[in-house]
């Protein structure tokens, strides 16, 4: 078992003051018979030897993560590796062995059932894999149905549920039932009942996972569209990279139940902690993750630039109209100050993936 501590994205924490949402610290989750006990006698650290010798299973081992207000949050790993089981001790589906989970600095560990049950029904939202819709309700009731649990007066959550039905674009749709709609249109149903309950975090595990490639698509630009107008907190599970890519602030990489390293998709490419990361991101294009402050050189003096691109835009986002004029383009922070330069025959070399010189980069 790997037992480094678990790598945090300091860079990344370091410019993001937005409040930290969840915090996740030392949490573990052990199957089998007296693991509690377990736990407390090795001190929440027992090896992989430990737990062997002792016939427990640990599905997820000492894991440390911190959530900001309003990001996309990303857990990531192969099937078995403990990502799925981590997102619902985060929300106390599944109860932790060990550790401490806090939303805005109330701990979920020491919440009685009744305030556990008032924070997921009013500041928890879950999207899972399969839909889950009520067979015998209509798209209207079902996104209603929590609400209707809250113990919401009809007429205020049908209004509700018709305001989420036109964000998810399914207005028209309200009377249909579950075995009406296409598989698409069932996840948005799902993500429509989530959001009714106007949750404060959003806990998203493989919720594109069962569509088909082009609908998944579809889905995964829904979702940033959503994101884009309502700011949520959100921890999404996938095993796609790709996915992760398009979708993630940061990512966490989860095996064998650890998490092993936490970071920006750009990090985990350019800066694997270990060999598993580096075979895990080895076939992802560069030039999706790399953005142009990490290739940008040293602004030249009365250069004729061909164009102007974002320090956070992806090489992939400019590749085609910078090597089409063959000039340098400048690269501008947020206010437009001037801070480097990218020029052609470096974008080339990441799309040949080939590697520019380091030192010719700011």
């Amino acid at each position: 078992m790997n037992t480094q501590a678990p790598l945090r994205d300091d860079t990344t924490s370091a410019t993001d003051d937005r409040p930290v949402k969840l915090l996740c610290q030392d949490v573990w989750k052990v199957f089998g018979e007296g693991a509690k006990n377990f736990l407390a006698k090795h001190n929440g650290a027992p090896t992989s030897e430990d737990l062997s010798k002792a016939q427990l299973v640990g599905a997820v081992r000492h894991a440390s993560l911190e959530v900001r207000r309003g990001e996309n949050f990303i857990v990531m790993g192969l099937s078995g590796s403990g990502k799925s089981t981590l997102v619902r001790c985060l929300s106390r589906l599944v109860e932790p062995t060990w550790g401490k989970i806090e939303l805005d600095g109330i701990d979920l560990l020491k919440a009685s059932p009744d305030e556990l049950i008032e924070i997921r029904r009013h500041r928890m939202g879950m999207v899972f894999q399969h839909f889950a819709l009520l067979p015998h309700l209509t798209v209207l009731e079902n996104i209603a149905f929590p609400l209707s649990v809250q113990g919401v007066e009809r007429k205020t959550r049908e209004a509700r549920a018709r305001k989420v039905i036109e964000l998810v674009g399914l207005s028209g749709r309200e009377q249909f039932y579950p075995r009406e709609l296409s598989g698409g249109q069932q996840q948005r149903v799902g993500i429509a009942r989530s959001l009714a309950v106007e949750p404060e975090i959003w806990f998203l595990d493989e919720p594109f996972s069962a569509l088909d490639p082009l609908i998944r698509r579809e889905m995964q630009a829904e979702l940033l569209r959503l994101q884009s107008v309502l700011k949520k907190t959100i921890v999404f599970i996938t095993h796609d990279f790709d996915e992760a890519i398009r979708l993630a602030d940061r990512v966490a990489i989860m095996k064998d139940g650890e998490i092993i390293q936490i970071g920006t998709p750009e990090e985990l490419v350019l800066h694997p902690a270990t060999d598993y990361v580096a075979e895990f991101t080895r076939d992802v294009q560069r030039s999706k993750v790399m953005s142009a402050a990490s290739l940008m050189r040293p602004v030249s003096p009365s250069a004729d630039y061909g164009g102007t691109v974002g320090a956070r835009d992806k090489i992939s986002s400019f590749s085609a109209r910078i090597v089409g004029v063959r000039k340098n383009f400048l690269v501008t922070a947020a206010d437009g100050r001037p801070l480097g330069e990218v020029t052609p025959d470096d974008v080339i070399d990441i799309l040949a993936d080939r590697d520019v010189a380091k030192e010719a980069r700011v």
